[in-house]
């Protein structure tokens, strides 16, 4: 490993981490020569397969995009950097099983969706919100209701009454009549 600093390959392993479930490897090294402490980085290269889009294009797989949507998601929530990058780890776990060479978008969404619902129920509507690209509230809200359904689990009523009992404005959403 050449030293960052100096560029001679002559360094010295002298703490090795193991991180991510044994995805990565951390390593402190230093320079035999300038005695430069740094650190370096093992990860495993996963061959994820590629992404079919539903207007027919196909692209590599890109964790970057999926990192963005859910940080946006999961903004001013407590959600870490890190769970965001475990669900993701998850999902290229999950992909690389399939043992495909192409999966869809909707495959990936629905992963992502059901692991994101999980970890935290109002980061899953921020994400529906934007990933489903509704054009008006009552449609969002009943595919929004209809996927809960499925879940079991009557988060959205619960949140709206919730923010209705904290005094707050449900801001035009109806969810249908509760009980």
């Amino acid at each position: 490993m050449y030293c960052p600093s100096c560029q001679t390959t002559d360094t010295k392993v002298i703490e090795t981490r193991i991180l991510n479930n044994g995805m990565t490897i951390r390593r402190r090294r230093r320079c035999e020569q300038c005695d430069k402490r740094f650190t370096t980085y093992e990860m495993m290269n996963i061959q994820v397969p590629d992404v079919a889009k539903a207007d027919g294009r196909r692209e590599a797989f890109n964790r970057d995009k999926i990192v963005k949507g859910l940080t946006k998601a999961c903004q001013k929530r407590a959600i870490s950097r890190d769970q965001i990058h475990a669900l993701i780890d998850s999902l290229e776990r999950y992909l690389t099983d399939l043992n495909e060479k192409e999966v869809t978008t909707d495959v990936i969404g629905n992963y992502v969706m059901k692991e994101l619902y999980k970890l935290d129920p109002v980061s899953y509507v921020r994400f529906a919100s934007f990933y489903w690209e509704f054009d008006n509230i009552p449609d969002f809200v009943d595919t929004l209701e209809q996927n809960i359904r499925v879940q079991k689990k009557p988060i959205l009523k619960n949140i709206i009454n919730r923010d209705e009992d904290n005094g707050k404005s449900d801001k035009g959403l109806t969810s249908g009549p509760t009980q």
